[in-house]
C-alpha cells in the first residue's frame, strides 16, 4: 500500500521529532546534577536544542497530518502507545558513562540524519535541518570527548563505559530498521531509508570506541518496537512525569 506523501512524511517527522523531545527530557534531567558546573550546562544546553529540533518537527508533522494539533499536544496529550521514538533515547540515564554513551550514540546517528535531510524535497525539513546540524556537531563533539576521556582514563570510569556499551548496543539495531514508511518517504525524497546511515554512523563510533580503548559489544538480542508505539518500562514513568503538570491543569495559562 502507498502511504502518499503526506502520510509517509507525517510519520517520518513524527519519528524525528519524537526522538529529540524524549531525549531532551532525560539530558533536561541531569540539571544540577551533572559532575561539573560546565557539563551541567552543556546538557542544558544540549536538551533545549533537541527542544527546538522537536518543536520545528512537530509544527510540520501537524501539518503534514492535518489534524490541526500544537507542539504541547503532540508532547504532552499523546498516551504512550501514540509516541514513535526509539528505544535508545527513553533508556534511563544511569551514571554520567550511560549518559554519554547514549548521547554518542544518538547524536552520531542523528548528525547523519540531518545532513542527509538538507537536500529533502520537503523544504521545510530541509531548513530545520540546515540549522540542526551544527547544533547536532556540537552535541556529538560534546559526547566524543567524553567518550575519550572516560573510555581511556582511570580503570573504574573504563569499566563503568564498558558496562554502559554492554546495556545500550542492543538498542542501536532499531536506529537503523526499514520500513513501509521510510522506504516511501526515501522514495519521495523527503528522508533518507535510516538503513542508508548505518555505514557512516558505524564507521565513526567504532573509531571513536577504538581510540576511547573500548570494545564494540557482540550482542545477538535486538530489541524493538518503539517505532510501533512498544516500548520500555522506564519510558512510562518518564511520560507520567514530563506530562503531568499539563495534565494536571489542562487549558491553564502562566
Amino acid at each position: 500500500m502507498t502511504l502518499g506523501v503526506a502520510g509517509a512524511a507525517a510519520v517520518y517527522t513524527l519519528r524525528a521529532a519524537d526522538d529529540c523531545l524524549v531525549l531532551s527530557h532525560r539530558l533536561a534531567q541531569w540539571s544540577s546534577w551533572a559532575p561539573t558546573l560546565e557539563d551541567d550546562i552543556a546538557l542544558t544546553n544540549i536538551a533545549l536544542d533537541l527542544l527546538g529540533q522537536a518543536r520545528g518537527l512537530y509544527a510540520r508533522t501537524a501539518e503534514l497530518d492535518a489534524t490541526g494539533r500544537s507542539e504541547d499536544d503532540y508532547a504532552f496529550l499523546r498516551d504512550e502507545r501514540e509516541f514513535v521514538n526509539c528505544l535508545l533515547v527513553e533508556q534511563e540515564n544511569g551514571d554520567f558513562a550511560t549518559t554519554t554513551v547514549r548521547q554518542l550514540l544518538c547524536s552520531t546517528f542523528q548528525l547523519a540524519l540531518w545532513q542527509s535531510l538538507t537536500t529533502s524535497t520537503d523544504e521545510q525539513l530541509a531548513a530545520i535541518a540546515a540549522k540542526a546540524v551544527t547544533e547536532t556537531t556540537y552535541h556529538r563533539d560534546h559526547a566524543t570527548d567524553w567518550t575519550l576521556r572516560l573510555g581511556d582514563g582511570t580503570a573504574e570510569s573504563h569499566e563503568r563505559m564498558e558496562a554502559a556499551l554492554a546495556t545500550l548496543w542492543p538498542y542501536t539495531a532499531e536506529l537503523f530498521e526499514s520500513d513501509a514508511v521510510s522506504q516511501e518517504a526515501s522514495i519521495l525524497g523527503v528522508g533518507p531509508d535510516p538503513e542508508s546511515l548505518h555505514p557512516e554512523w558505524h564507521g565513526y563510533v567504532t573509531r571513536v570506541l577504538g581510540d576511547a580503548t573500548l570494545v564494540v559489544p557482540q550482542s545477538t538480542w535486538k530489541p524493538s518496537g518503539g517505532r510501533q508505539g512498544l516500548h520500555t518500562e522506564p519510558f512510562g514513568y518518564m511520560l507520567a512525569e514530563m506530562q503531568h503538570l499539563h495534565r494536571s491543569f489542562p487549558g491553564v495559562t502562566w
